[in-house]
């Protein structure tokens, strides 16, 4: 059974990709910064011996490296990083929240890479190891909207730096990708996003399961779509 980390795992898409993975059989790593939380411990007990619940702030060094030393010698076949946030409420060019920024990129762009280091020891012991990190059109450079300043920054600049290990993971034959969940009826997405949890979770776990190494450093949509950068 593959054994798959994903980050975030306390609401919304994170939550939705435990519970699709877990219930065909997957082994699913749920990392979250409070574990306790009534809908994660449902899945776990709902999925028992498929679903472990693990505390992890992904903006927070130390709490990277003991998750890293809690998992040293397990292999791991995915890793999916999911948690990020929206960022301040204040975030157009003109009225910046720079604290809020400054926050935003750490978990948006800084955490994804933080993690990705830290576990790459238990990818290399993995079947078929694959990276992924959940981004967002809104990152795209080939459109240029007002607004969201902080949150649109902080997923260009991740995508560049899933490229980067993209290409210096190629010679150790790990996937690394980018996908756009679509518009998804979250807290972040809204209650008029075009997508549920569900519609966005099958297409996205569709696209990892067939991932291939000719695709590594790629962007793609929940269905698999390759997105211009």
């Amino acid at each position: 059974m593959p054994t798959i980390l994903v980050t975030g795992a306390s609401r919304g898409i994170g939550l939705g990709l435990v519970d699709r993975l877990a219930a065909r059989g997957d082994r699913v790593l749920a990392c979250a910064r409070d574990p306790a939380t009534p809908a994660l411990a449902e899945l776990t007990a709902r999925h028992a011996g498929r679903v472990s619940a693990h505390r992890l702030d992904v903006g927070d060094d130390a709490s990277v490296a003991a998750l890293a030393a809690a998992l040293d010698g397990q292999p791991l076949d995915v890793l999916i990083n999911n948690a990020g946030l929206r960022g301040p409420r204040r975030q157009s060019a003109l009225d910046m929240d720079f604290d809020g920024f400054a926050e935003t990129l750490a978990v948006n762009t800084l955490a994804p890479l933080r993690v990705a280091q830290a576990l790459l020891p238990n990818l290399r012991a993995g079947e078929r190891p694959r990276i992924v990190t959940v981004s967002s059109i809104m990152g795209q450079l080939a459109t240029a909207p007002p607004g969201d300043v902080a949150y649109r920054a902080s997923k260009a600049a991740v995508n560049k730096v899933m490229q980067g290990l993209a290409a210096e993971l190629r010679p150790s034959g790990i996937i690394v990708v980018v996908v756009h969940p679509g518009w998804v009826r979250t807290d972040m997405g809204g209650a008029g996003a075009a997508l549920t949890v569900e519609q966005s979770t099958r297409g996205l776990v569709a696209v990892i399961d067939g991932l291939t190494m000719a695709q590594t450093g790629g962007f793609f949509d929940h269905d698999g779509k390759s997105l211009e950068w």
